[in-house]
């Protein structure tokens, strides 16, 4: 019995070990039956797309950026296909020091490039590839094909660059593009537009690639590519193709704008030509200039320590950020506005003793015994300080800021390129808010006469000078300037022009407009004419008005002698011009700084461009040096208006042939031209007797106050010089 007990024991035991043994196959069964409905039943859709994004691969594809071409289909901007090299932080697993150190075993790897390699590493994420050198030689790229099996992570490939085949020509108007930084990227990543830049490493900096970014870029395309386990392509299965970025076509005249430049030489200053029908800029020079090719792959920085160190400031773009004194060339619109609100008559004349006193101050006249009987058409001729300094007290300062104000002085001109200043139109009001202690926020009566010849506190940029003679030439209808004249419509693959947008219309009475016209005109016409030494034998009749600013107060006891002082305190010259004058289709504005009086420096630089402009007349080497003391270096255009997919550009002009007299530096940026004779040096100023200027001299603070620094400084303002 005992033994049968027994059996029966075991057996029970051994059914409910079978049992338990049983519910935990059945409880192993179930947890991976349920397992397998999660991962593929419930949670199929996510795990079958990280699978396929394993296996594909989405590659964006930076569009072509657009071309940059001058009014006459001449490439300012264009790209180029080169190969690149590229490192993959997160898929080099060696690691990215010992990934460089074999690379440098095939590939020549420059400290420059390791440097700008770190710093792009520093600022892009592990998973985005990082250029470590571009514009690979063929060679270059077959060693690295022949070794790619040893670097995993690393891949070339062919990409654009872009590049200004013409250098530094017009520079500081087409501006330039360089990699996207830190704050591009934040900016890019919160707006609109973070997928469109998906793959691309560049971005409009300056300039017209700045202003103009968003018709340049294009828009990205992307392909589907299968990958190995390695990340490698395997093959291609599908492809959205890039939209090519829109190309531009400027107002600019590269060969307006070459001829500008050769004329300045190696002085600094700047130079605005326009249109005062229609606000087209046709040359914009600040001088002196950067090459923008150094920019594209990031800087060298010894070129960026050069550039920064150099006195003459090659980075500061003079037309829309540099501020000067305007001198005796803002006299015609001081003159149109007393004579249209009556502070001055057509028929007041004063006798002109040389100076104006103010108290026991005297304002001098820049011809010591005056200019005996002066009315308005002369006091504009002959450039008389002495009228100008009634006109101004007679007004008063806010009397002219009012007035002047509706010509765009003191406000930017709106023009299509970033980083405009507003210069200053003083007034009471501006003073007070420009210094800090009650005696320098009060405006002084001697501050009030500097004001009519151009000085004290007067300091504007050259494109409000040039906008505020077009407006004089177009007798009150101000037009916006602009840089850009057409865009190309990528639908139609046609170019549409950029709107003419009319500022404000200053009603000026046509007898007030006419008298100081013919004050201009007389200016190069007449004998007496402060550039009639320039312009008397010109074809065409020209309105225009010399100016020589001061940089400084010269002290009532002394006299300014040029050849006393260092550059960078000698006067300003100017000149400002529009012709024909009976029907103006072209203005000039131009500066030479430290040069002296306007009409020997700045003057013959207005004549030649009017030449070449009205006439088709190109000066040769020899003219070119002798006006700006430096030999132009020949340049080659190349024209792509209906070539190689660009559309025509409407209106542009090609040169048939080179033309006679020419050589070659001046042939390459010329239209057929005839030859044309220098014409006699202008008259220099004669120097005056008496205590010459050695030294900066300070002036006498309730009066003149030249260049004075406000103790507030709004960068708004402008750069002064």
């Amino acid at each position: 019995m005992d033994t049968l007990k027994d059996l029966e024991r075991e057996l029970h035991r051994f059914r409910r070990r079978l049992l338990v043994a049983l519910l935990g196959v059945l409880l192993a069964f179930s947890v991976l039956i349920s397992r397998w409905v999660w991962l593929q039943v419930l949670r199929h859709r996510k795990y079958s797309l990280q699978a396929r994004d394993n296996r594909i691969a989405i590659e964006p594809t930076p569009p072509s950026r657009g071309l940059i071409l001058d009014r006459n289909g001449i490439v300012l901007a264009d790209n180029y296909a080169a190969y690149t090299l590229e490192i993959t932080p997160n898929r080099a697993p060696a690691g990215v020091d010992a990934t460089l150190h074999a690379l440098r075993q095939i590939i020549d790897i420059t400290p420059t490039a390791e440097r700008r390699f770190r710093s792009l590493l520093a600022q892009n994420r592990s998973f985005e590839p990082t250029p470590i050198r571009n514009r690979l030689s063929d060679a270059e790229v077959a060693r690295f094909v022949a070794q790619r099996f040893r670097f995993p992570g690393v891949e070339v490939r062919a990409k654009l660059f872009r590049r200004y085949p013409l250098g530094s020509l017009g520079s500081h108007a087409i501006g330039y593009v360089g990699r996207i930084g830190p704050s591009e990227q934040a900016r890019i990543a919160a707006g609109a537009q973070a997928r469109n830049y998906q793959g691309a490493d560049h971005i409009g900096k300056t300039g017209v690639e700045l202003s103009y970014e968003a018709q340049l870029h294009g828009i990205t395309g992307f392909d589907e590519v299968e990958v190995n386990a390695a990340g490698r392509p395997v093959r291609k299965l599908r492809s959205f193709a890039a939209v090519p970025g829109s190309s531009l076509v400027l107002s600019i005249d590269a060969r307006l704008q070459k001829l500008a430049e050769d004329l300045y030489g190696d002085r600094t200053g700047a130079c605005v030509v326009m249109d005062p029908r229609n606000g087209e800029v046709l040359a914009l020079a600040s001088m002196p200039m950067a090459d923008p090719n150094l920019f594209v792959e990031g800087i060298d920085q010894a070129d960026w320590t050069a550039l920064n160190t150099d006195p003459h400031r090659p980075m500061l773009n003079r037309v829309l950020r540099g501020t000067f004194p305007p001198g005796s060339t803002y006299k015609p619109y001081l003159g149109v506005g007393a004579l249209t609100l009556g502070v001055r008559t057509a028929g007041y004349t004063l006798h002109d003793p040389g100076f104006f006193m103010l108290g026991k101050h005297k304002f001098r006249d820049d011809i010591p015994g005056g200019h005996g009987l002066v009315d308005m058409h002369k006091a504009i001729a002959v450039s008389c300080d002495t009228y100008f300094y009634m006109v101004a007290n007679d007004w008063g300062v806010d009397g002219m800021h009012d007035y002047t104000r509706q010509f765009g002085f003191g406000q930017p001109t709106g023009i299509d390129l970033p980083d405009e200043a507003r210069g200053i139109l003083p007034s009471k009001a501006w003073k007070r808010h420009a210094y800090r202690t009650p005696a320098q926020q009060r405006w002084y009566p001697g501050e009030t006469i500097s004001l009519g010849i151009g000085q004290g506190y007067n300091s504007f940029t050259p494109i409000q000078m040039a906008n505020a003679l077009a407006t004089m030439a177009s007798r009150g209808r101000r037009v916006k300037p602009r840089v850009v004249r057409m865009v190309e419509d990528m639908g139609t693959r046609r170019f549409a022009p950029t709107p003419i947008e009319v500022v404000e219309r200053i009603d000026i009475p046509d007898a007030a407009w006419q008298l100081i016209h013919g004050g201009m005109v007389a200016v190069n016409a007449e004998t007496d004419g402060t550039g009639y030494a320039v312009f008397h034998d010109a074809p065409y009749t020209s309105a225009g008005k010399t100016g020589t600013a001061q940089v400084f107060t010269v002290a009532q006891n002394q006299k300014y002698r040029a050849a006393d002082l260092a550059r960078n305190l000698r006067d300003h010259a100017l000149y400002t011009c529009y012709a024909p004058a009976e029907d103006p289709v072209v203005c000039i504005a131009l500066i030479v700084e430290h040069a002296g009086f306007g009409a020997a420096s700045a003057a013959p630089i207005a004549r030649r461009l009017l030449d070449f402009h009205l006439l088709g007349q190109y000066p040769d080497d020899a003219e070119i040096t002798r006006i700006s003391g430096r030999a132009p270096k020949p340049v080659a255009f190349r024209y792509a208006s209906g070539r190689n997919g660009v559309p025509e550009v409407p209106g542009a002009k090609e040169p048939a042939a080179r033309g006679p007299g020419s050589t070659p530096a001046s042939a390459a940026a010329s239209a057929p031209t005839q030859p044309i004779k220098p014409w006699p040096q202008p008259l220099a100023a004669a120097p005056t007797a008496g205590a010459t200027l050695r030294a900066h001299c300070a002036g006498t603070p309730l009066f003149t106050r030249f260049r004075r620094a406000a103790d507030r400084c709004d960068p708004d303002e402008g750069v002064p010089l």
